[in-house]
């Protein structure tokens, strides 16, 4: 099984509120995470990004591959 850090999607109807999460890749959208790595809230301007940046390298070390959307908001937000 590989892992894959991606989002899964929190909120309310028309209020999206995102955790990125380290999770199995055959894993459902929500289905249970490995671990929590930070959260992004696009309802702000500009959308505002949490990330423990040291979990996220500790993942990615181990094998672990982003998400094209993750990677997007990663580098749009400077983090």
């Amino acid at each position: 099984m590989s892992v894959k850090v991606r989002m899964t999607r929190s909120g309310s109807k028309k209020h999206p509120f995102y955790r990125i999460v380290a999770i199995n890749s055959d894993s459902r959208r929500d289905g249970r995470p490995l671990e929590y790595l930070g959260y992004y809230n696009p309802c702000t301007e500009p959308g505002q990004l949490s990330i423990d940046s040291e979990k996220l390298q500790a993942w990615v070390a181990k094998g672990a591959e982003l998400s094209d959307t993750v990677r997007t908001v990663i580098k749009k937000l400077g983090k």
